[in-house]
């Protein structure tokens, strides 16, 4: 099956949930939906689910427009954020539930019911009802029921972010190989750019209903189309700072001046917005003949092996990402050496012009059409 949206749109109540986008998902692919809260990802699963109708555009399957279909009229499958089981029923009639429905042969039943439960590792627990559960293996009971149909089109919208740190990293892991080999489209919606990255597959960028960007994940995080993109596609995101390039030399910000890398030489004298992975900002070395960003530390985060050292440059906020725990007193005043090297180059609009990761023009990529950032 191929699944096309196309000039799709939503409004409610004078509202714009999701703007005109074209979206084509291929048959078998893995696709994520990737934003902050409120970007319009469940919005546009309910428009490709058919929960909901969309106020223009329409919906096709295999070319067929299906956008007035019910969607008991379709073969889709989801998972929400809380898991959803019958209490009343086993692991097994849980999953079984939807073959039943469809009234598969028993053998076949069985045979597909403990392969996704082997799939998703919770085989053991079958003959269990959900409430003698942990969260963690409800939530699997729940994506085994909708993944043993074998839908044509499989909606996952964020369905791990409920679950502890440790469980959802193990899930993260398992995910992709029971989603692999499937015959279904998958769409999984998420957050986290660090599980777009791992699950791999294509994914959208949406900000407030648009779509940003639509290619593969380590595509769209070595060139984020626009500064937005940036900032959704990293965490913490990508620092950004408004410069000028004159000649051989760079202006960053109000008071960096640098000489001009030659991995910037094809930009134009002018204006333009200037990004630096957190990562890529380190303690000043004596012997350093790097640039050097001065800084008075606001706050040190401590998050697992790393330290996140949060400052502000001319009055924006910045991040500065270090391996291994250190300390740092509020106020404390310190330097980071930098490479410009590293920086990617958006234009004032915050198109990107530049990127040190892949050093091509972003603008072949499906970009959104009605704003940069």
């Amino acid at each position: 099956m191929a699944l096309a949206l196309k000039n799709i749109s939503k409004e409610v109540g004078g509202e714009t949930h999701i703007a005109p986008l074209d979206l084509e998902l291929e048959d078998g692919s893995l696709n994520l939906l990737l934003g902050l809260t409120l970007s319009g990802k469940t919005s546009l699963m309910r428009l490709m689910a058919g929960l909901d109708q969309p106020t223009t555009g329409r919906v096709l399957v295999d070319g067929k427009d299906v956008t007035g279909m019910a969607v008991r009229k379709r073969d889709v499958a989801m998972v929400y954020q809380q898991f959803i089981n019958y209490p009343s029923m086993t692991v097994y009639e849980n999953i079984a539930s939807p073959l039943r429905i469809a009234k598969a042969d028993s053998k076949e039943i069985d045979r597909r019911v403990r392969t996704e439960a082997e799939r998703l590792k919770i085989d053991g627990f079958l003959d269990r009802l959900p409430a003698e559960l942990s969260g963690g293996q409800q939530q699997r009971c729940a994506m085994a029921r909708a993944l043993v149909r074998d839908a044509e089109l499989v909606l996952l919208d964020e369905p791990l972010v409920n679950l502890d740190y440790k469980l959802r990293e193990t899930l993260r892991e398992e995910l992709p190989k029971a989603l692999e080999g499937r015959r279904s489209i998958v769409v999984y919606a998420t957050t986290d750019p660090w599980e777009a990255l791992s699950f791999g597959g294509k994914t959208a960028v949406l900000e407030e209903g648009r779509l940003l960007q639509f290619e593969s994940a380590a595509s769209g995080y070595a060139a984020p189309a626009t500064v937005h993109v940036s900032s959704v596609f990293s965490d913490p995101p990508m620092n950004i700072i408004a410069g000028n390039v004159s000649g051989s030399r760079m202006q960053l910000g109000e008071h960096l001046t640098a000489k001009r890398p030659d991995t910037l030489s094809r930009l134009s004298d002018g204006d333009y917005l200037f990004g630096l992975r957190p990562e890529h900002l380190a303690p000043a070395s004596p012997d350093s003949d790097r640039n050097r960003i001065a800084a008075k530390v606001d706050v040190t985060e401590i998050s697992g092996s790393d330290t996140y050292v949060h400052f502000e440059i001319d009055g924006k906020p910045w991040v500065a990402v270090e391996n291994g725990v250190h300390h740092y007193d509020l106020g404390e005043e310190i330097e980071l050496d930098f490479d410009t090297r590293r920086l990617f180059a958006f234009d004032t609009q915050g198109l990107l012009l530049h990127s040190p990761e892949r050093d091509v023009p972003s603008h072949d990529n499906q970009v959104e059409r009605n704003g940069a950032n």
